[in-house]
């Protein structure tokens, strides 16, 4: 392509770093002890690590898992919520060859038995309270050893031991492996399912640092503006593409403290923020919201957090303005996927502006296509799919040939979103190809929806699907979570869209509930919702080419 073609480039000259953070996260892990041995890496409560014992332990998990068979190649899954011993066993694997096998605590026991199976893990270091969980699957699956982080209910059964007995069971040092970052696999990143079965994107050693790299430069541009010893909040799960890049890796790379945070709860978020000081929060958009919408929230020093960045889905325009209003800070769009290591667009660089995920980052190569064959670049202003190319791009599904050819073609990463870029160089993600809601034959996007309804005072959540209709092939349906207390009706808020939205683009029905389905990491599932729209008229799920994200 063309310099011309690509207007993002002026703006970040000199952006990508070309500062060494290692070939191997062994070295990466290696070169920030060696800069920040006493620093404080890890606390968790009253528990903290240093660099220098992190270091340690992980060297210890390394030689214990080295001696009980595990070698390079094999698959380590993490089944962990944020604690110290997620962040000591994603290094020991790294120091052995091993590749992390991400596994969501929550997940059931179906979605574990294919993700063990898929994988081939043989080795899950799990957290007590989803011991047994794991246990009932393992006949069905390849896992050998079950490693328990405390002690759960009713003991361990089979040879199973504790984290800290399995560690202090290394009698000598872990050999040493030769790294190939560029194949060498890191992490295995299941995503979430919506188009049928999770599939594993394979994220090498260079996609994860590739993608550190083209961070570095862009959200800390001056080391002087986060003092040393300054403490990240890791609240985002760190088996989550996410929290893994952004939060610990992120953080680790410039000595930070990770404020390990095992799940979101506002009372206790908002006094670790205002007791700890952090520079720095990573979220979704529903953390924000709770942030937001607390009581008082202006008394507990977040407008001393110095930097705001979110994932996983948009934050609600609204959202984006009152909350740096009230806090004097922005919140830092980025746009990314698991199959991407994750990020490949933020708005640091020209600033948000409304409804844009920014421009592509330092280091990413982007391109507009038609939605029909792929390969036509659309014009400035016209919607096609989204294609990135880039070092944090994933090598491809794990044993799954088909999916991994329909996704990445000659380098490219067909991402299945529906979206446009204006002559400033400015991403606008229209929607998923898959979500997109046909009434009558016109197009709907289900987040233009979204964002009007979000713009009613009395709605704190909203989603909107396509449901089957005789007439018009799909007719618009909007779920919403109103505010406490509020009395605002179908036809209240069916009236308000008229008013900012084409007819055909109104929602037709308006379902109020108390909750609406999130994953793990707080983001809205509108497949949920659509997939049990479409089964109560016995019609399968929506497909569409692409990939999936997390």
């Amino acid at each position: 392509m063309l310099r011309a073609e690509k207007p993002w480039l002026a703006v970040y000259e000199g952006k990508l770093s070309d500062e060494p953070i290692g070939e191997s996260l062994t070295d990466f892990l290696e070169e920030a002890v060696g800069k920040y041995r006493d620093h404080v890496a890890l606390t968790q409560g009253e528990r903290g690590l240093s660099y220098g014992q992190l270091l340690e332990q992980s060297e210890k998990l390394a030689a214990a898992l080295s001696a009980a068979g595990v070698a390079k190649g094999d698959r380590v899954a993490l089944m962990l919520p944020n604690c110290p011993e997620y962040v000591i066993g994603f290094f020991g694997a790294m120091r052995i060859g091993a590749a992390v096998t991400q596994v969501n605590p929550i997940y059931v026991e179906r979605e574990l038995e294919h993700i063990f199976a898929n994988s081939d893990s043989e080795t899950a270091i799990v957290h007590a309270t989803t011991y047994r969980k794991v246990k009932e699957v393992q006949p069905r699956t390849s896992l050998k050893r079950i490693i328990s982080v405390g002690t759960p209910e009713g003991g361990l059964n089979g040879g199973d031991r504790t984290f800290d007995e399995f560690v202090r069971s290394a009698s000598g040092p872990a050999p040493r492996v030769e790294i190939d970052p560029r194949e060498d696999l890191a992490s295995i990143q299941y995503t979430g399912g919506t188009t049928g079965v999770s599939k594993g994107a394979m994220l090498t050693h260079a996609n994860l640092l590739g993608g550190i790299r083209q961070t570095i430069g862009l959200l800390v541009e001056d080391p002087k503006d986060f003092p040393e010893n300054s403490k990240v909040v890791a609240v985002a799960p760190l088996f989550h593409i996410f929290g893994l890049t952004m939060v610990m890796l992120f953080g680790l790379r410039h000595g930070w403290n990770l404020l390990l945070v095992p799940k979101f709860q506002p009372d206790e978020m908002m006094r670790l923020i205002k007791r700890e000081k952090p520079v720095m929060l990573a979220g979704v958009a529903t953390l924000y919201m709770a942030l937001h919408s607390y009581p008082e929230m202006e008394e507990y020093g977040l407008d001393e957090v110095r930097l705001y960045t979110s994932g996983g889905a948009s934050v609600p325009l609204g959202l984006l303005g009152s909350f740096e209003r009230r806090t004097g800070r922005p919140i830092w769009e980025g746009y990314g996927l698991s199959e991407g290591a994750p990020v490949s667009f933020n708005t640091y660089l020209l600033g948000p502006k409304g409804g844009s995920i920014g421009v592509p980052i330092p280091g990413t190569d982007v391109r507009i296509v038609d939605l029909e064959t792929g390969e036509n670049q659309m014009p400035f202003g016209e919607p096609g799919e989204l294609i990135v190319k880039g070092p944090q791009i994933m090598k491809g599904y794990l044993n799954m040939r088909e999916e991994t050819a329909n996704a990445l073609r000659d380098g490219w990463l067909y991402t299945g979103d529906v979206a446009r870029m204006e002559e400033d160089g400015c991403l606008y993600v229209v929607d998923r190809k898959k979500d997109m809601i046909n009434t009558a034959g016109f197009k709907v996007y289900p987040r233009e929806v979204e964002e009007v309804l979000y713009g009613h005072p009395e709605v704190v959540e909203a989603v909107a699907v396509g449901i089957p209709n005789e007439y018009r092939g799909e007719i618009v349906k909007a779920f919403v979570v109103r505010k406490g207390g509020s009395a605002v009706t179908e036809e209240d808020l069916v009236a308000y869209c008229g008013e900012n939205l084409a007819p055909y683009k109104v929602p037709t029905l308006v379902e109020f509930r108390e909750e609406l389905p999130k994953s793990a990491v707080g983001k809205l599932l509108r497949r949920v919702l659509a997939e049990d729209e479409r089964a109560k008229v016995g019609m399968p799920p929506k497909t569409g080419r692409g990939v999936e994200g997390q």
